[in-house]
């Protein structure tokens, strides 16, 4: 698909030039997990349901739902007060830091008992080529959306920290969580808080190749709420 726009540009006073411009519109890459009731969510957290209240097929004159979920559902942007006594809502979180230029990372590591947690020495691009303040790794570690595993990957402190010190503030994963589902301390939400670096999790990245894009995930602004699901996308910055 294509977008042909005219344009008039005069050059002097008895001269006018026309020009046509031809733009090709950038494809969305979608990385949000499908929301259906299948999709895992953290033990003992609240499970995805519907209550259909009416349809237009039993004779109503619109169809209308009400959804129950948590707000850790899937493609998520944490709020700070998820890890912060005190620290923002979700809907106080600077919202420009979930638009815009990223790079999309591997971070390959290995599932194991108790889950791994990714390193510096990890992520397969030198630290110091890092020139956007988003950054998104990509583990594999939680390859199946409707099945919870326990081992996934989550982040050391220490690459938190390292990220930060290059300007980046906001990170994303395609785990459920930037910790290791057993961690008690919640070490690596500790440096986010601490550096005020925001949290995305829950995304879709096995089918993105490692790169630059522009990434679009701006969270609802549910008032006083400790996350909300966004729908997030990347798109090439050609």
């Amino acid at each position: 698909m294509t977008t042909t726009v005219t344009t008039v540009t005069t050059t002097n006073k008895t001269t006018a030039t026309n020009m046509t411009i031809t733009m090709t519109p950038r494809a969305l890459i979608d990385i949000t997990p499908a929301i259906t009731p299948d999709i895992a969510v953290w033990p003992g957290d609240t499970p995805v349901s519907r209550e259909v209240l009416c349809t237009i097929e039993g004779g109503a004159t619109i169809t209308l739902s009400t959804l129950r979920a948590t707000v850790h559902l899937g493609a998520h942007a944490d709020g700070a007060n998820h890890y912060g006594a005190g620290a923002a809502s979700i809907d106080a979180m600077p919202l420009a830091r979930y638009l815009g230029p990223c790079h999309v990372i591997d971070a390959p590591v290995a599932r194991r008992e108790g889950g791994s947690r990714v390193g510096v020495g990890d992520i397969r691009l030198d630290i110091a080529a890092i020139r956007h303040p988003r950054v998104l790794l990509r583990t594999g570690t939680f390859p199946d959306f409707t099945r919870w595993n326990s081992d996934f990957a989550g982040l050391e402190p220490a690459l938190v920290d390292a990220l930060a010190d290059r300007g980046v503030t906001l990170i994303g994963i395609d785990t459920p969580s930037v910790d290791v589902q057993e961690s008690k301390d919640l070490a690596a939400h500790k440096r986010f808080l601490a550096r005020d670096v925001s949290i995305l999790e829950g995304l879709r990245l096995a089918h993105v190749a490692p790169g630059e894009y522009e990434l679009i995930a701006l969270p609802l602004p549910l008032v006083g709420f400790d996350a909300s699901p966004v729908r997030a996308v990347l798109r090439s910055l050609a």
